[in-house]
């Protein structure tokens, strides 16, 4: 697609798409509105109204937040293991019920008091680090498995990707859910896909988007994992090794 000029003003002022056809700058403006403010929203979810997560990730996922993330905790190795972005910790108690050592980190000082405060009221203990996962904290070869569910933006960038490789054993892998979407037919499930979709969360089941964590130098894996009126996208980064 190109920017070029409005056949009806001469004006530059909207997108000619491969097919040739004209597309408004404004007719995306009321998505792109919304996309900015959900996005705001999201940012101060994770601080200022931290509290308030948990009912919005119900509401948002009519109720089948939880269940997704599971899916991510589902493909997590056993042993040592490291949450990136742990939220208010539900999947840090969760890990610690089996045979898992689970660490979390995030960079969030509301969310690490809330996943505290829910660590301790389960007599769990608590391993918690305020960081980057830009800049992790962890000795090289430190974790069998790290986990992060539904990340921001920083989970694209190369340096990451580098950090999570370096401190994962040899053998180990990375564990990401990326998308969720409501794949019910009721108007709430289709407002909510509509939501994630504006806001750049969603896509239709099935397709796996190209080039995933390029140069990551561990082998990846994508799939759509199917759940009863929802499915999710997993990815599995593997590290080389034993």
């Amino acid at each position: 697609m190109g920017r070029t000029t409005d056949p009806a003003t001469g004006r530059r002022a909207g997108t000619v798409a491969v097919d040739g056809s004209w597309v408004s700058d404004a007719g995306r403006r009321p998505a792109a509105v919304i996309s900015a403010f959900l996005r705001l929203f999201f940012r101060h979810l994770y601080t200022t109204v931290a509290w308030s997560y948990d009912i919005v990730a119900w509401v948002v996922s009519l109720g089948q937040w939880s269940g997704w993330q599971n899916v991510g905790l589902a493909a997590l190795p056993e042993g040592i293991t490291l949450e990136i972005g742990h939220g208010p910790g539900h999947l840090l108690a969760a890990a610690a019920q089996g045979s898992r050592v689970p660490f979390g980190l995030d960079l969030s000082p509301q969310m690490s008091r809330l996943a505290a405060r829910r660590l301790r009221g389960m007599n769990m203990p608590v391993r918690l680090v305020r960081a980057k996962a830009q800049a992790l904290p962890f000795a090289t070869d430190s974790f069998d498995g790290v986990l992060s569910t539904f990340p921001t933006e920083y989970i694209t960038q190369a340096v990451t990707i580098a950090e999570a490789r370096r401190v994962i054993k040899p053998g180990g892998k990375m564990v990401l859910i990326l998308v969720g979407i409501s794949t019910g037919k009721s108007l709430p499930e289709r407002f909510a896909a509509w939501v994630f979709r504006v806001t750049g969360q969603g896509q239709s089941p099935g397709g796996i988007p190209e080039g995933l964590f390029p140069g990551s130098g561990m082998e990846s894996r994508a799939e759509w994992i199917s759940l009863p009126r929802s499915a999710v996208l997993r990815v599995e980064l593997k590290k080389p090794g034993t």
